[in-house]
């Protein structure tokens, strides 16, 4: 992963997104997207007991793992071309180190399944600073829309590969998220729902907007 001139501060909070090659599908089943749900999880850890691949076979799937973290998993969607993550750097470098490890991992059983050879990810992640209460939470909001937004589902609750269930507490499965959110920001599950939904006409609309200017 190329250098990155300018470091990410440790305790600080970032919008993190990263997109394949030139748009390319990386996630074309439900199998793919739940492993780089796994891989999200695994490489938070600073040490992990096993490999990945035995970590997530049957008989360790449900294995828990403890200690010190690279990082704290705040928010994120995957799309069928590109990532959302929301994260807070709890060691020097533990983002790079985190979002390295992920990728690599997830493009080593890529190209072995699709028998493909080469990178899978443009360059260096992209990564933006949240430094205000109100950034993080229209910030979730931007993240868990964002399959709204491109259409591959009516709501956010329908679609599988994100955190917004775990925001409304209707899905601990995943493990993944270690934001207790409604202690932080003054609302229940529904006033999120309500907060989140509003927004998806707006958002759309942006995003048309975007795809005219850039056409023209």
């Amino acid at each position: 992963m190329p250098y990155r001139k300018i470091a990410l501060y440790k305790n600080g909070i970032y919008h993190i997104f990263t997109r394949s090659i030139a748009g390319f599908k990386i996630f074309n089943s439900d199998n793919d997207y739940e492993r780089m749900c796994r891989l999200l999880f695994f490489y938070a850890f600073k040490k992990t007991p096993c490999k990945f691949s035995l970590f997530s076979d049957s008989a360790n799937s449900d294995k828990k793992i403890c200690g010190d973290k690279l990082i704290g998993l705040l928010a994120y969607c995957l799309m069928p071309t590109h990532l959302h993550l929301l994260v807070e750097q709890f060691e020097t470098d533990g983002i790079s180190r985190y979002v390295n490890l992920v990728l690599k991992s997830y493009s080593a059983y890529f190209n072995i399944k699709f028998k493909r050879r080469g990178p899978l990810w443009e360059g260096r992640f992209k990564n933006v600073l949240v430094d205000t209460d109100e950034k993080f939470l229209h910030l979730t909001r931007y993240i868990h829309l964002n399959p709204v937004t491109a259409s591959l589902v009516e709501k956010p609750h329908d679609w599988k590969f994100s955190s917004y269930k775990e925001y409304i507490r209707e899905d601990n499965s995943m493990r993944s998220i270690t934001c207790d959110f409604f202690k932080y920001f003054d609302m229940e599950p529904e006033s999120y729902i309500k907060f989140v939904e509003d927004r998806i006409n707006y958002q759309r609309e942006l995003e048309y907007i975007k795809h005219l200017i850039i056409e023209q």
